[in-house]
């Protein structure tokens, strides 16, 4: 029996977040790493780009009261790139995005948000543009990321995205985090680990 819920579709408004190369130190900046935990990270999203020093809100997009409440994110391509932290995915999902929609995704970044149950799901740039300027001018419109068909449907009409085939499979399964097989496996482990010389004595 899965220890995790399937992931077989994320419906939610959607904010745009412009421009190519957005690397994780940009998605949370270095100085909250300290954390022992990743509980608070969500308000420290963008912090730099977001926030002056003093605390006063810049302009961006998720400053805006229109996106407020957004779970789907829009953006450019090599999204997440950069250092390999895991904070930058915890900081996205614990702000309460739930799917990630770019033109491309850094490798190691996509691996973490999967494990996190964050899909990263791949469309061309004129689909994402296209989305953007609908959702710019309907900040209610709500999107439906479809895992299964690999769809994002919006109203009466829908695109092609694109997640590779093991990634897909994990989610609508419900087998998105290893850490959860290896749990599962407990008792096999154990019949194993027992009939190892080496541990059993």
């Amino acid at each position: 029996m899965n220890t995790l819920q399937p992931i077989k579709t994320v419906t939610g408004r959607a904010v745009f977040l412009p421009g190519n190369d957005i690397d994780t130190d940009r998605i949370i900046p270095a100085r909250f790493l300290k954390c022992v935990t990743f509980d608070g990270l969500g308000e420290h999203l963008f912090r730099d780009e977001r926030f002056t020093e003093e605390g006063t809100p810049k302009q961006h997009p998720l400053n805006e009261p229109r996106y407020l409440g957004a779970t789907i994110l829009l953006s450019g391509s090599n999204f997440g790139c950069g250092s390999s932290r895991e904070h930058a995915p915890q900081a996205l999902y614990r702000y309460g995005i739930r799917a990630i929609v770019t033109i491309s995704v850094a490798e190691i970044f996509f691996g973490n948000s999967t494990t996190l149950g964050l899909p990263c799901v791949q469309a061309s740039a004129g689909e994402i543009h296209r989305l953007a300027r609908l959702v710019e001018s309907d900040p209610t419109l709500k999107l439906t990321l479809d895992l299964e068909a690999l769809t994002i449907s919006f109203g009466d009409d829908s695109i092609s995205v694109e997640l590779p085939e093991d990634a897909r499979k994990a989610f609508v399964t419900g087998r998105w985090d290893p850490i959860a097989d290896l749990l599962e496996g407990t008792a096999e482990t154990e019949v194993t680990a027992a009939n190892l010389p080496y541990l059993s004595g």
